[in-house]
């Protein structure tokens, strides 16, 4: 056999060169459940350890003004899968944990669908909390490959739903029950996410690693109790929950530098919601720092979250952003930065490449919407610049903020007044008749 023309191994190489630099990038999403809104270190936090998730911050950018589509579980992931509110997507509330009952419906287009249309490898590792009848699992909303549970939580050992009805077990992978006695899920996760990854390192892949930490039961390692045994309960049980959590990010993190990926990665960063006060919570243990709330709560503690894109040599780092932005925003967000053609664009969300390039001055969005709940009782809640307007307010903070006491109309002023302490309704009736207005319009 004759050996190859210089000119032409060199043209093949330069060929394959181009075809290295035009790959997509991965994404990773990491999604956890009920922390804090000031729950890290780079958030202000000077009581919980957080190397992990603080370097995501340092080596990307993080959000200020970040908003969770819901102050509770279902809907939370909803917006988050499919871009739009979740009144729309069909979530108002939350959905199964008892196998056989439905969810999200079926027909709603997901992140992963968006991505898998244009040959990335898909996987939902964790909780998923979005219905329980194969239509509406994992698998069926296009995600190559699934492991986790598919109710709202579980014990982390036993894998056991344990808190409404009977005891069950709840572990699948790929809607197939499986069994992992006595095996940490947070580890399971982790090994599952870092096989997925390896199989599928030659080709861009899209990862939902739904974390079902620090959502009760707080099951911290054992190092971590003791590392904080001298806080106050439940302080000390949550925040061994969250540095045991942030362990794992990095481990994945670390396997992601193990392949050399890390720099073709997007890593976005978010908590679903604020934190418990539920009884199962022993009532607290969360911090919501200056804003009033939690979870379930409509008020800021229950929606302002922690969140962070990271993808270094391609997006600033250590850089913050205070404009307002909603994690309804991360579809259209990373389609754009990935090169992603939306299989149609009927969503809520708006992109923030601009933003995060450094190429717009301010956010993409006048106004942004909440609703928990049908008909007369839900509660819902409008923002528009520094004005928001909450209706049906619940007040989850533990202990009970010290401010005006929630209403069945309560306007704050963000700026002025972030704790929203005051109730302004009765100040500017004509704010409250424009908001008012532009939710029954919703």
């Amino acid at each position: 056999m004759k050996p190859s023309h210089p000119l032409l191994v060199a043209g093949l190489l330069c060929t394959a060169l181009v075809h290295a630099n035009a790959r997509k990038p991965n994404v990773i999403v990491i999604f956890t459940d009920d922390q804090g809104s000031v729950d890290a270190g780079c958030y202000g936090t000077n009581d919980i350890q957080t190397p992990h998730i603080d370097s995501l911050a340092k080596r990307g950018i993080r959000f200020t003004q970040f908003y969770a589509a819901a102050p509770v579980c279902s809907p939370s992931r909803a917006g988050l899968l499919t871009g739009r509110y979740p009144l729309r997507a069909g979530v108002p509330g939350n959905t199964t944990s008892i196998k056989g009952r439905p969810g999200m419906p079926g027909e709603q287009v997901t992140i992963a669908e968006h991505f898998k249309s244009q040959g990335y490898k898909t996987a939902h590792i964790g909780k998923w909390h979005l219905g329980y009848i194969p239509d509406h699992m994992p698998n069926a909303q296009g995600f190559d490959y699934s492991f986790g549970h598919m109710g709202g939580c579980i014990d982390n050992y036993s894998h056991f739903f344990y808190w409404q009805g009977p005891n069950r077990h709840d572990l699948h992978r790929n809607g197939k029950e499986i069994f992992e006695d006595g095996k940490f899920f947070p580890d399971l996760m982790v090994h599952e996410a870092c096989g997925f990854i390896k199989e599928n390192q030659n080709s861009p892949f899209f990862i939902y690693f739904a974390m079902n930490t620090p959502h009760y039961p707080y099951q911290g390692e054992a190092h971590w109790l003791k590392t904080y045994s001298k806080l106050p309960h439940p302080r000390n049980l949550y925040n061994a929950f969250v540095s045991s959590q942030d362990a794992r990010i990095g481990d994945l993190l670390a396997y992601l530098d193990e392949l050399g990926l890390r720099e073709d990665t997007i890593v976005v960063f978010q908590s679903d919601h604020g934190h418990s006060t539920e009884e199962r919570a022993h009532h607290g243990g969360g911090n919501s720092g200056p804003y009033r709330g939690a979870k379930f709560s409509l008020f800021e503690g229950g929606i302002r979250v922690p969140a962070i894109i990271s993808w270094p040599g391609k997006l600033s780092q250590g850089k913050t952003i205070t404009d307002i932005a909603h994690s309804c925003d991360w579809l259209p967000t990373l389609a754009e930065l990935a090169g992603i053609k939306l299989i149609k664009n009927n969503i809520d969300g708006k992109s923030l490449t601009p933003l995060l390039l450094g190429k717009a001055d301010k956010g993409p969005h006048g106004i942004l919407h909440w609703q928990i709940g049908t008909g007369g009782r839900a509660q819902w809640a409008v923002r528009e610049g520094d004005w928001k307007l909450i209706g049906n307010v619940r007040d989850t903070s533990n202990p009970k903020s010290p401010g005006a006491a929630a209403a069945k109309l309560f306007l704050s002023n963000i700026r002025t007044d972030p704790g929203e302490l005051k109730n302004h309704a009765g100040d500017h009736p004509d704010i409250v008749k424009r908001l008012q207005s532009a939710h029954n319009s919703f």
